[in-house]
C-alpha cells in the first residue's frame, strides 16, 4: 500500500477517536460536524493524491502483449528467409524492434514450452515433460500445484492479466487459466482442434469464456484476433497496466486456412504443391490477424507504452510442408529445426527499431524478462534469466549456463523421454529414446551433421550435467496421483 494512503487510514482512525463524543451509555458514538468536515476534507485530499500517485506509477509500467504462435518454422516468415510467403505484419513488427536469431523454444512440442513460458522453469521441473492430452494413456504432463505462474506475479504488481487462445496446460480444475491466476480467459483449453471452425477435440468442446463453455462461430484465428481487439478496447482508459497472452493455434495441424486465402495463394503461385499452398495460406491468414490486433492496439492509444513479444512454441512440422530454413529436422526433433524459432520484442522508445541479437535465449527467459519490465518481484527459484538489458541495448555478458531440453511421449516412443543439452556452442543430442547421445559443435557444424564422439572433452561434461538435471526432475511428478488406468 502507498505510504500516503496508509497515512490517511491511520489519520481517520486517530482523528475519529479523538473527536467522537459518547451520546449515551449504550456506546452509540457521534462525530461532531466540524471535526467530520475537517476529516472528510483531509480524506478527499489524500485520496486524490493517492489515486494520482497510483496512476503515475501505472503509467511508468508497460502493458505487455505476449504473442505465441503454434508450430511456426524458423524459415516460414518472409523476414526469416521465406521466398514463397508474404507476412508483412509480423515482418513489420520484427523491424520495429529487436530480432533474435538464436532463440529457442524450451521443447520441440507444445505443452512443455508453454509451461516454461508461464513458470520460468524447465518444463520437467513443473511436471510437464510432454504434451497434456485428453486421454490418460496418451497424456504426458500435469502442471505442478506448487508452480508459480506468471499471472500470479503480475497480479501482485497490479496488472490485469488475460489469456486469449490456446491454453494447453490442463483441461479441468484445478489447472484452468482462471484457477492458475488469469483474470480473464477466452479460448481453448486443449492441445489441438480437429477443425478450426467447430473447435472440437475428440468430440469435446474445450472452448471457454472464463469457466463457461461456449460455442462461438468462425475460424479460430479470426476469433482469437477479434477477442484480443475487444480486450484492448475494454482496457483502454482503465489506467491499469495489462498483460495479454495471445496464443494462437495456427499454424498447427489441421492445416485448414479459409478457402479464399487458399485460393489467393494458388492464384499467386501457379503450380505450387497443395500441401505447401495450404500452410502458406494458414500462416498468411495468421499474419493478417496479428496485423489487425496490432492496429487495434495502436488505435486504442496503447501501443506507445506496450512491450510486444512474438515467438513460436517449437519448430515447423516438416510433414505438412513447413520450412525451418537451413536447420536440421523440425517439430518433435531435438535438432535445431525442432527447437530454434523466430522471436522479436518491440517497445517504442525503449527497444531500438531494426536491432538484432545473436544472444542464446529460451522461452523460459521471457518469464523474468516480463517480470523485470513490469516491476514484478520474483522471490522463488526459477531457471530463466532476464534478457531485458539486451532488449534495452545495454551490455549483457554471455550466459555461462547449461541448457536442457526434454520431451516425453507415447506412441512409438513408448512413454519414454529423450533429451538435448547445451553449453556454449556444444550440444549433446538424443533425438529419440532409442538413439545414442551425439555431440555437435554448432559453431563449426550448424547443420549437426558431424558428431564429435564420446572422447571429446565436452561429451562427459554435458552428459553429467544432463544426468543431474534428470535426477532433479525426478522429484516432480507428471501425472496426478493416484493414476487409475482401465484394468489396473
Amino acid at each position: 500500500m502507498d505510504s500516503r494512503l496508509a497515512g490517511f487510514l491511520l489519520y481517520i482512525n486517530e482523528v475519529g477517536a479523538e473527536n467522537m463524543n459518547k451520546s449515551d451509555y449504550k456506546g452509540n458514538y457521534q462525530l461532531n460536524r466540524r471535526s467530520f468536515l475537517r476529516t472528510a476534507g483531509t480524506a478527499a485530499s489524500l485520496a486524490i493524491s493517492g489515486c494520482a500517485l497510483a496512476r503515475e506509477k501505472a503509467a511508468d509500467r508497460p502493458n505487455i502483449v505476449m504473442i505465441l504462435v503454434d508450430d511456426l518454422g524458423y524459415g516460414d516468415l518472409s523476414s526469416y528467409g521465406a521466398k514463397d510467403m508474404q507476412t508483412p505484419n509480423i515482418d513489420n513488427l520484427i523491424a520495429s524492434g529487436m530480432r533474435f536469431d538464436n532463440f529457442y523454444a524450451n521443447c520441440p512440442v507444445c505443452s512443455p514450452t508453454r509451461a516454461s513460458l508461464l513458470s520460468g522453469r524447465y518444463p520437467d521441473l513443473v511436471g510437464v515433460p510432454g504434451v497434456i492430452r485428453t486421454h490418460l494413456t496418451n497424456n504426458w504432463g500435469y502442471i505442478a500445484p506448487q508452480a508459480v505462474l506468471l499471472p500470479k506475479l503480475l497480479s501482485r504488481a497490479r496488472y490485469h492479466t488475460a489469456i486469449i487462445g490456446k491454453w494447453h496446460l490442463g483441461l479441468a480444475s484445478p489447472n484452468t487459466p482462471n484457477e492458475r491466476g488469469f483474470d480473464h480467459f477466452g479460448g481453448f483449453l486443449g492441445d489441438m482442434m480437429d477443425d478450426y471452425y467447430n473447435h472440437r477435440r475428440h468430440g469435446n468442446n474445450y472452448m471457454r469464456l472464463n469457466e463457461k463453455e461456449i460455442d462461438p462461430k468462425g475460424h479460430a484465428t479470426d476469433l482469437f484476433s477479434q477477442w484480443a481487439i475487444d480486450y484492448f478496447r475494454r482496457r483502454s482508459g482503465s489506467g491499469q497496466p495489462f498483460f495479454l497472452y495471445l496464443a494462437y493455434n495456427a499454424p498447427h495441424t489441421p492445416i485448414q486456412p479459409p478457402a479464399d486465402w487458399l485460393q489467393q495463394i494458388r492464384n499467386r503461385q501457379p503450380g505450387i504443391s497443395d500441401k505447401r499452398a495450404k500452410l502458406i495460406a494458414l500462416i498468411e491468414h495468421l499474419d493478417d490477424g496479428i496485423g489487425k490486433v496490432l492496429t487495434a492496439l495502436k488505435d486504442s492509444g496503447l501501443s506507445n507504452n506496450t512491450l510486444v513479444i512474438f515467438t513460436s512454441d517449437n519448430g515447423g512440422q516438416l510433414g505438412v510442408g513447413a520450412n525451418n530454413g537451413s536447420l536440421r529436422a523440425g517439430k518433435q526433433d531435438m535438432y535445431e529445426g525442432g527447437i530454434r524459432v523466430p522471436m522479436c520484442a518491440v517497445w517504442p522508445g525503449k527497444i531500438k527499431p531494426g536491432s538484432q541479437s545473436n544472444r542464446v535465449a529460451l522461452t523460459m527467459d521471457l518469464f523474468p524478462t516480463i517480470c523485470e519490465a513490469a516491476g514484478a518481484d520474483i522471490t522463488h527459484k526459477i531457471d530463466g534469466r532476464s534478457i531485458l538489458p539486451t532488449l534495452l541495448g545495454k551490455y549483457q555478458p554471455p550466459e555461462e549456463r547449461f541448457l536442457f531440453w526434454v520431451r516425453r511421449e507415447g506412441g512409438r516412443y513408448g512413454g519414454r523421454a529423450y533429451y538435448a543439452a547445451r553449453f556454449g556452442n556444444y550440444k549433446l543430442v538424443q533425438n529419440s529414446p532409442f538413439e545414442p547421445l551425439q555431440l555437435y559443435d554448432l559453431k563449426d557444424d550448424p547443420q549437426e551433421q558431424r558428431p564429435l564422439g564420446k572422447k571429446h572433452r565436452m561429451y562427459q561434461k554435458l552428459f553429467t550435467a544432463l544426468r543431474n538435471h534428470i535426477i532433479e526432475s525426478g522429484a516432480v511428478p507428471w501425472q496426478k496421483y493416484p493414476v487409475k488406468l482401465n484394468g489396473s
